[in-house]
């Protein structure tokens, strides 16, 4: 027997599903494939706080009101961030992947779902230190204009300077952090110097295709807010983006196991998830 409260979640998730469906056929924005858990929670959130009375009104509202859509974006763009998030991480690749790195005379790196950029300017930082940045051309992208505007602008709040201080020493940092940054009112603005090798550019890793050919690709906590099948499609993305020995860097909780593209990858290091594209015949 099914009960009260089965046909209420029933109901629910069909309103849900119906709505990520009217978003996709209207905007060609697709989160049909994201993880339910966390689109769920974030749609549920909006509809308590504009009281509405059900998802089927929200259905009608951002069919019709494109600003609404581009509220919904909002929601639905992962904004977790900050500067050299997981030092660990940051230190791993400044020991570890930098030397591998140093062999090549030019190099194209793609942060891929960069939210507000901290995490791209923090790589610049780590790069400029370790005599590479000048070789490096970044590519630094999202699907939400509004949050690639602001990783554009490279203005962030004194208030979480501390926080990334802290970050940058146990990264490895080898300079004083606020040589990177002018302080201006209660806004810290990243320099110039680091900006000029940075390009930002929309880019869905949901619908679009290959950006290019990159030496080095970084998304990191992006993988975890979708579901298995779109997993597997980001990571093909990735391997196709990626020549013979290119290196691709995951989130703590993210991993190549498991996936169709494993195959075509080596381990650099698990625990700090990063992988090399395997040299035909030649092993780490």
């Amino acid at each position: 027997m099914i009960s009260k409260n089965d046909v209420i979640l029933d109901n629910e998730d069909i309103e849900i599903q119906l709505f990520l469906e009217a978003i996709f056929q209207k905007y060609d924005y697709d989160f049909r494939d994201y993880s339910r858990a966390h689109i769920k929670r974030r749609i549920l959130s909006k509809k308590v706080r504009d009281n509405f009375s059900s998802i089927s009104e929200m259905q009608h509202r951002v069919i019709y009101d494109e600003l609404f859509f581009l509220e919904m974006l909002s929601e639905f763009s992962i904004n977790v961030t900050e500067m050299f998030r997981d030092p660990e991480f940051f230190l791993y690749f400044r020991k570890e992947v930098v030397p591998y790195l140093m062999t090549y005379p030019r190099l194209k790196i793609w942060h891929a779902g960069c939210s507000t950029g901290e995490e791209v300017y923090s790589m610049a930082i780590l790069l400029k230190e370790e005599g590479l940045l000048e070789r490096c051309q970044i590519y630094a992208t999202d699907f939400n204009e509004k949050v690639l505007k602001k990783a554009e602008e490279g203005i962030f709040s004194m208030e979480s300077i501390k926080d990334y201080t802290r970050n940058y020493i146990e990264a490895g940092g080898k300079k004083d952090f606020s040589d990177y940054y002018i302080a201006k009112y209660e806004s810290a603005i990243i320099n110039q110097s680091l900006k000029k090798h940075i390009m930002f550019n929309e880019h869905n890793l949901v619908v679009d295709q290959v950006f290019g050919e990159m030496n080095v690709i970084i998304c990191r906590n992006v993988l975890i807010y979708f579901n298995k099948e779109l997993q597997n499609k980001v990571l093909n993305l990735f391997d196709e983006s990626l020549p013979k020995g290119g290196i691709l860097c995951l989130g703590s909780k993210e991993t190549l196991k498991n996936s169709n593209t494993m195959i075509n990858f080596e381990v650099y290091d698990e625990m700090s998830k990063v992988y090399r594209k395997k040299f035909q015949g030649l092993n780490l």
